[in-house]
């Protein structure tokens, strides 16, 4: 495996970052919350200068996963009543997965890949929600950037992440192994190298960085993403080519209190969060 810096994981988002398909609003975020002294009006002036980032923000924020008492009608509220640091990261969130490869592979579909990531984060957020001393905010976003490293590779390397994809068909294997045998790049720890870099939260950084890693250290976070991303699995809103379900692990039940079949009986109405993840990918 090829060992990840901080350094090679920067050289391959400078390069996504020099391709058109890469959002200008994503660098103008990145740009402005690099500034100490970014005030939130900046910030709120900078995604409304995206009219399909403003869009999804609201409609996300809107939707069933936030379950917020009123309507939100503007990124102004939003700020107010979430925080700049809530809104920041889902703007930036939503900026990032909107980048599509400018070779995609056949087997890749954009709006299939975004419509898992807000599939996951909303699943993540009811995890952290169930667990009682977690901020659900920080769950969401953890779990709309889980997957960012492969979308990171598609764009930086298309020709191998297309080879990653068929290793991943032919062998039954699933994309982040793939991508792993084929680049030597561990596509989780390349994410949260760039989330580091980003200046995301730590623990939501450890978190996307040890999502396949299931042991005694890792975090409820972590753990949290990992069943998310099995229950996706089960109810049809995954991604890879080829992802069989991976069996409870003995981690995961002792921190969420029960198996897979358990954990989704117990978040209630699995179907409406697919259905807005579908509605969100289609805009």
């Amino acid at each position: 495996m090829r060992t990840l810096t901080l350094d090679f994981a920067k050289s391959l988002l400078d390069a996504t970052e020099h391709i058109q398909a890469f959002p200008a609003s994503v660098q103008d975020i990145l740009r402005l919350t690099r500034e100490a002294s970014c005030e939130p009006r900046e910030l709120i002036e900078v995604i409304q200068r995206d009219p399909i980032v403003t869009i999804k923000v609201l409609r996300v924020i809107n939707s069933a996963y936030y379950s917020l008492p009123r309507h939100i009608s503007s990124v102004d509220h939003a700020v107010v009543l979430l925080g700049f640091n809530t809104i920041k990261n889902l703007a930036l969130g939503i900026a990032a997965l909107g980048m599509t490869p400018l070779q995609p592979h056949a087997a890749f579909s954009n709006k299939t890949f975004q419509r898992h990531s807000l599939a996951c984060a909303a699943i993540v957020r009811r995890l952290g929600e169930k667990s009682g001393n977690a901020d659900p905010n920080d769950y969401f976003i953890a779990g709309l950037l889980h997957d960012f490293g492969k979308l990171v590779v598609a764009q930086a390397m298309p020709g191998q992440f297309g080879k990653a994809i068929e290793y991943s068909l032919w062998n039954e294997v699933s994309l982040h192994r793939a991508i792993l045998e084929v680049t030597g790049i561990d596509q989780a720890e390349l994410g949260a190298h760039l989330l580091e870099y980003w200046d995301f939260p730590s623990d939501l950084v450890v978190a996307i960085r040890d999502q396949y890693a299931m042991d005694e250290n890792s975090t409820h976070l972590a753990i949290s993403i990992y069943a998310a991303n099995q229950i996706c699995k089960r109810i049809g809103a995954d991604f890879a080519s080829y992802d069989d379900v991976v069996p409870s692990t003995i981690y995961m039940e002792r921190t969420l209190g029960g198996t897979l079949e358990t954990i989704m009986e117990s978040l209630g109405d699995l179907q409406t969060l697919f259905d807005e993840a579908t509605m969100f990918s289609n805009l």
